[in-house]
């Protein structure tokens, strides 16, 4: 194990994936009084045929964590996971991405998804969370913990306050804190996010999260969305909103970038892509906007093909496929 520190620490779930595609579920739409839902349907009793199956590993932390690394920086993830051979699974596809695991070994199995049809480049996912929701402060490796930053996704149970934990670790020891919460974080943790902010140099997420966070319709205009949140404490903010760009705010300027038009396969893990593509640019003293292409590069990668990391370009692909990205704009926040 390295023993003169890192340049970025992910902390994060670890999931087995599993891709499933019938071509036999059936979109329907129910209209409540003042919403409507879209439902991926299957017919009851029936015995449905698995056209493609395909296995991989992901979940927030391990996706960003190769990431990372894939991107030349020096990289440890730190997570829960089971003793099971998925467990030792993921382990072992980290060392060979030059991941030092400084997590723990906790009860349980470990995280396991199962990803079904994919309906115009959407997708239902069954997730049993497990081992990765026990980690337990107590049991991370101090010594281990010198880094420039520190990257944290979805954190669930016990693992939360791990978390939390970790980032005033963080804020006390000069390390940096970048936060990519989830959507069931901002809904039922609303209150509990708020010493999470307070810490948090670096923080994004999407639309939704953003509005739900702030308690404000979706459609608010997006600097009104940057500037609230930034006020709850992160320095910078970033939002984005899939297929119609993405925005950051440092509180003096507000800049966009608009995707190009890709072929999508499948969407699991652009988010953790594109985030953590957009941290290595500020680890590595890039501009924002720089940061900004460097993030869709990465994620453009991701969603042309299956799987979270499969496609997770490295430092000399990202720098050419960034020349083809569009041009940042800017304007005043």
């Amino acid at each position: 194990m390295r023993n003169k520190g890192y340049d970025v620490i992910s902390v994060g779930s670890a999931t087995i994936d599993v891709f499933v595609n019938t071509h036999s579920d059936e979109i329907v739409r129910v209209r409540h009084h003042k919403t409507e839902e879209i439902l991926t349907c299957y017919p009851l009793g029936s015995k449905i045929l698995i056209k493609n199956l395909q296995f991989t590993t992901g979940g927030g932390g391990t996706n960003t964590a190769v990431s990372f690394s894939r991107l030349g920086l020096k990289t440890a993830y730190v997570g829960g996971l089971g003793n099971d051979p998925n467990g030792k699974k993921i382990i072992s596809e980290l060392k060979e991405e030059n991941i030092d695991f400084i997590g723990t070994i906790t009860k349980g199995q470990t995280n396991y998804s199962v990803i079904l049809d994919s309906i115009k480049h959407d997708r239902t996912i069954l997730a049993y969370k497990d081992a990765s929701s026990n980690l337990d402060f107590r049991d991370i490796p101090k010594k281990s913990l010198k880094s420039r930053c520190f990257y944290f996704s979805s954190m669930m149970g016990r693992s939360f306050m791990a978390a939390l934990m970790l980032m005033r670790y963080a804020k006390n020891n000069g390390i940096k804190v970048a936060f990519n919460p989830s959507s069931y974080e901002v809904e039922s943790e609303r209150e509990r996010l708020k010493p999470c902010l307070g810490c948090t140099d670096i923080l994004i997420f999407n639309r939704e999260e953003a509005a739900l966070l702030l308690q404000k319709p979706q459609n608010n205009k997006i600097e009104d969305l940057l500037a609230g949140v930034r006020k709850l404490g992160p320095k910078l903010v970033v939002i984005t909103d899939g297929p119609k760009g993405a925005w950051c705010s440092d509180g003096i300027h507000v800049y966009y970038i608009k995707p190009r038009k890709v072929k999508v396969v499948e969407t699991t893990g652009a988010g953790d892509a594109f985030a953590s593509g957009f941290v290595t640019g500020i680890i590595k003293r890039m501009d924002i906007g720089s940061a900004m292409r460097l993030g869709l590069a990465q994620a453009e990668s991701v969603i042309q093909h299956y799987g979270a990391k499969n496609k997770l370009l490295t430092w000399k692909e990202a720098m050419k496929e960034m020349r083809k990205c569009p041009k940042v704009s800017k304007k005043k926040a």
